[in-house]
């Protein structure tokens, strides 16, 4: 009988999830290990897997529809459950070459001993199914047999690939209406759209929550400092320079998240969260690193954490955050990569951003907020000059972080920024 794919619970706190995207339909051969579709959680949207192989036969939630973990999403057959109810209802198989489905005529006995998916790799194969015996149920011939037996003749089977199916077209735009625009006496037209109400997502619901809890929950302050990154600047084009062969180019947020673990380890209440009647002082250094995600994507705004920074260098923090962040916006990141993070960093420098601040995500104690690398009429050494200047801003939990505190650790963090070298050992 069919198999129920049922919504998986993808995250720890996850209750419900939206199906933002099939990629098979009803009747597609699926293979284990295939995506089948990108779920969106409360925390990311995430690739669902199929760890079976079969045919879709149903599919039960449509796209855009938020249901709870458990509901049963979709049917499939497995491939050593088929049935002839799955069959062609003429004695017919399907085959496959270039991706062209021919049909096959069979007899009878074949078409109720071979499951589909091994009827199509055989043909594609060119392996001789009469002379075969199937080691599934009653005798059926499947996948492995095969495979097996492809592997017995020296040629190599073919696989079952689904093929993505075409994203849905982007909904055009309500409606809009002529509005007269007045400027300098005159009357333009212009087109303005409509008012319109948009759902949210489950992921944008988390983020409200969190962030209303967050901001109502913890006494937040913040905390600035400006930075001279001349020298960082310099040491970071030499360096790039160098490592260009090798496909390597270090960003400034590598230096500050180096430079960011290294004063964390230096000042442990930095590495800390409230505990209700305790401050706990966590002993893996763990940098967050807010990343934004696509609006086909879903949107919204996930942490993906660098473990053990204060551990690592700058080529391979460099490495990991482009990949976690590449990750989260393509595929979605899992649950370790978006878990324990005990620091958290948020650049909006490279948007021209000047300065902002951050709600500190639990249970983190403290956030920082990075503006833009600015080039401005600075005083060094009592002369008036040209420099460039970046403004750090911490959001703090006063319950386990004092003002004191948070400048001494801003002030390690400058220095680490404006003597680069010492970043590199």
């Amino acid at each position: 009988m069919p198999s129920t794919i049922t919504m998986p619970r993808l995250s720890d706190t996850m209750e419900s999830g939206t199906i933002l995207k099939w990629y098979v339909k009803e009747g597609d051969p699926i293979t284990s290990g295939s995506v089948v579709a990108d779920i969106e959680t409360d925390k990311a949207t995430m690739e669902m897997q199929c760890f079976d192989d079969g045919i879709v036969s149903k599919i039960l939630v449509a796209t855009g529809q938020q249901v709870p973990v458990g509901t049963p999403i979709a049917m499939m057959t497995l491939e050593e459950d088929e049935t002839d109810a799955t069959a062609p209802t003429s004695p017919v198989a399907v085959s496959s070459a270039e991706a062209v489905l021919t049909a096959i005529p069979l007899s009878d006995h074949q078409r109720m001993r071979v499951s589909p998916i091994a009827r199509r790799l055989a043909d594609a194969a060119g392996i001789d199914l009469n002379a075969m015996t199937g080691s599934g149920p009653g005798g059926r011939i499947i996948k492995r047999d095969i495979e097996r037996a492809a592997a017995a003749q020296g040629v190599s089977a073919p696989s079952v690939t689904v093929v993505p199916t075409a994203p849905a077209p982007i909904a055009p735009m309500s409606t809009s209406r002529v509005v007269p625009i007045v400027s300098k006496g005159r009357s333009e037209l212009a087109l303005a759209p409509e008012g319109r109400e948009v759902a949210l997502s489950g992921m944008r619901q988390t983020i409200a929550r969190r962030l209303v809890e967050s901001s109502q929950q913890i006494p937040h302050y913040q905390v600035s400092m400006k930075v001279d990154v001349d020298a960082l600047m310099e040491l970071r084009t030499m360096l790039n320079g160098q490592l260009e062969p090798q496909g390597v180019k270090l960003s400034l947020n590598d230096f500050i998240v180096r430079s960011c673990a290294l004063a964390m380890a230096q000042h442990p209440f930095f590495n800390a969260s409230w505990a209700g009647d305790r401050i706990v002082i966590h002993g893996a250094v763990n940098v967050g690193i807010a990343v934004s995600l696509p609006a086909e994507r879903g949107g919204g705004l996930v942490v993906a954490v660098l473990r053990d920074a204060d551990r690592a260098g700058l080529r391979e923090l460099s490495e990991n955050t482009k990949e976690l962040a590449e990750k989260a916006r393509t595929r979605g990141l899992s649950i370790e990569e978006m878990s324990d993070a005990t620091f958290t960093i948020s650049n909006l420098g490279m948007f021209g951003v000047d300065d902002f601040t951050a709600i500190i995500n639990p249970p983190n104690s403290a956030i920082l907020a990075v503006g833009s690398a600015i080039q401005q009429a600075v005083v060094r050494n009592g002369q008036l000059c040209v420099g460039t200047e970046m403004k750090l801003t911490l959001s703090l939990d006063h319950r386990v972080i004092d003002g004191a505190m948070a400048a001494q650790f801003l002030q390690t963090v400058k220095h680490n920024l404006e003597n680069p070298a010492t970043l590199l050992v």
